[in-house]
């Protein structure tokens, strides 16, 4: 059974940071890209951050710079470092494979920057 369970959301004020984690399931995940996406209210999902199966990296020029995606094979994770926080950021945020080649998503995280 494929699963994607996220964590490490929170509040946290303009200029933050905060660290989301993602265990995936049931997949052979040192084979597949994974991807971190949003959802805010009222809006579409969209895609953050991307990493490849060999740990090549590429964001959104919003995101640039502020964020980093990274993975650890040996734990089935992928962890999102997020800086320099803006409300704009607030969101739920969600991990993938990249193009949800599963059909899964998890429950996401809330992350909610706000002073």
């Amino acid at each position: 059974q494929v699963q994607f369970v996220e964590s490490g959301g929170g509040l946290v004020q303009p200029g933050g940071s905060l660290r989301l984690s993602c265990a995936a399931s049931g997949i052979a995940f040192d084979l597949y890209a994974m991807a971190w996406y949003r959802q805010a209210p009222g809006k579409q999902r969209q895609l953050v951050a991307f990493i490849d199966s060999s740990g090549g990296t590429n964001l959104p020029d919003f995101v640039k710079g502020r964020f980093t995606i990274s993975r650890d094979n040996t734990k089935n994770t992928v962890y999102l470092q997020m800086n320099s926080l803006k409300p704009e950021d607030t969101a739920v945020y969600y991990c993938n494979a990249y193009n949800n080649p599963f059909g899964v998503w998890g429950q996401g995280t809330q992350v909610t920057v706000s002073s």
